[in-house]
């Protein structure tokens, strides 16, 4: 069955983004931008994988979900389909589907549709964000790929953003960035009810 992954940078104080759904706060350097380029580049936009003149290997997923605020940024910068390299699903009650080629709008319960996707044919599938639609999926994710960065924010979107529903993970493997980041990987420690 396909895993359901959760990739995602986080601060110290588990945002993962602004209390606007910014992100530029989040350090970065040569060496980590090439070493997160090279072993997880399914999860770069497609237009970045054209500007470097590379092809996403689909070797982690090859499938993205996202809620709408995640969405967002995209739609901003008039970007219709940002990973038009893997399948793509929004969840969003507001979006026009009719509007966003290359890109399924989907209105229905999250953790019933992703059920549903686990058990198609296909690899991987990234949860990119955000934190509510990471919440309302929680007891459906298989591995947490976690970019520590050191930073405190202090406010804004959580990695879980929902109520309290405590879950044990597994560290499974770690590296450490000169720059601070600590790649964290975990599994689920124990099975839960999905």
């Amino acid at each position: 069955m396909r895993e359901l992954v959760y990739y995602v940078a986080v601060t110290l104080d588990g945002k993962i983004a602004g209390p606007d759904g910014s992100f530029d706060f989040f350090p970065m350097d040569e060496d980590y931008a090439r070493a997160m380029n090279e072993e997880w580049s399914d999860g770069l936009p497609t237009g970045l994988h054209q500007v470097l003149g590379g092809t996403p290997p689909l070797t982690k997923w090859d499938t993205v979900i996202m809620g709408r605020g995640t969405f967002q940024p995209a739609i901003d910068a008039g970007i219709a389909s940002p990973y038009a390299h893997l399948d793509q699903y929004v969840f969003s009650s507001s979006l026009d589907p009719g509007v966003h080629r290359g890109v399924t709008v989907v209105a229905t319960d999250p953790a019933e549709f992703v059920r549903a996707l686990k058990q198609r044919p296909g690899g991987n599938i990234w949860l990119c964000g955000g934190g509510r639609l990471a919440a309302s999926l929680a007891p459906q994710i298989d591995r947490l790929v976690l970019k520590l960065n050191p930073v405190v924010a202090g406010a804004g979107i959580g990695l879980f953003d929902g109520p309290f529903a405590p879950s044990r993970w597994r560290l499974v493997e770690q590296q450490t960035f000169e720059l601070g980041v600590v790649l964290l990987q975990y599994v689920r420690a124990e099975p839960e009810a999905r």
